[in-house]
């Protein structure tokens, strides 16, 4: 078998994944370019309450370049960190509501540690073929895909009853991502806000 030069298996140029975590859903996307540089997007969405966290970050040559969050809700904040090649930090800055502050070197250091954590578990999805899709449910078990198609997710009893149940207290129309995977399907988030206009594509990401 061939194996080439990078530390890291090849993987697709484009790909979403996702996983549940203790207490919300986690979604990733990540793009490869010129096998030199790659992007993971996260998109925390907590089960209860409406701070959803997006964290991009960069990697050049294996090295994290950039990381930048951003946190919504009644609470908004947002942090940007850049990195030379070397690894030291070359920008950061926090922003509060109302203030701007600096990160300690604690926060700093905790920050590229969850950054190659999630590396390794996007790895680690990839390599299970863990696939993430998004799209508008409808009452017949339907889904509109995000990027146009359909599918018929085929959800167990419990994932089929919470999304109705969902659907009754709401009133409005669904929009649901899910995982798929050699050994099944498994719901990863319903919510009443349509979440296709945040999906990025291939070309826009």
């Amino acid at each position: 078998m061939l194996a080439g030069c990078s530390s890291r298996p090849a993987h697709p140029d484009f790909s979403a994944s996702g996983y549940l975590a203790d207490r919300g859903a986690v979604r990733i996307w990540r793009k490869e370019r010129d096998s030199h540089v790659t992007r993971l997007m996260t998109v925390y969405t907590p089960f209860n309450g409406p701070a959803v966290e997006t964290t991009d970050y960069q990697w050049q040559q294996d090295k994290l370049i950039s990381i930048e969050r951003h946190i919504a809700g009644e609470h908004p904040e947002s942090v940007t960190m850049r990195f030379d090649q070397d690894g030291s930090l070359s920008f950061m800055q926090r922003q509060l509501e109302d203030r701007r502050e600096a990160l300690s070197a604690d926060a700093i250091a905790l920050y590229q540690y969850d950054a190659g954590r999630m590396l390794t578990v996007s790895d680690d999805l990839l390599k299970g073929r863990v696939v993430l899709q998004q799209g508008h449910w409808k009452p017949s078990g339907t889904v509109t895909l995000c990027q146009k198609g359909t599918r018929h997710p085929s959800f167990d009893r419990y994932a089929a009853s919470y999304i109705t149940q969902h659907q009754q207290e709401s009133g409005k129309p669904l929009s649901i991502a899910w995982l798929e995977a050699p050994g099944g399907t498994q719901l990863l988030l319903v919510s009443a806000d349509d979440i296709c206009p945040a999906q990025p594509t291939a070309e826009d990401f």
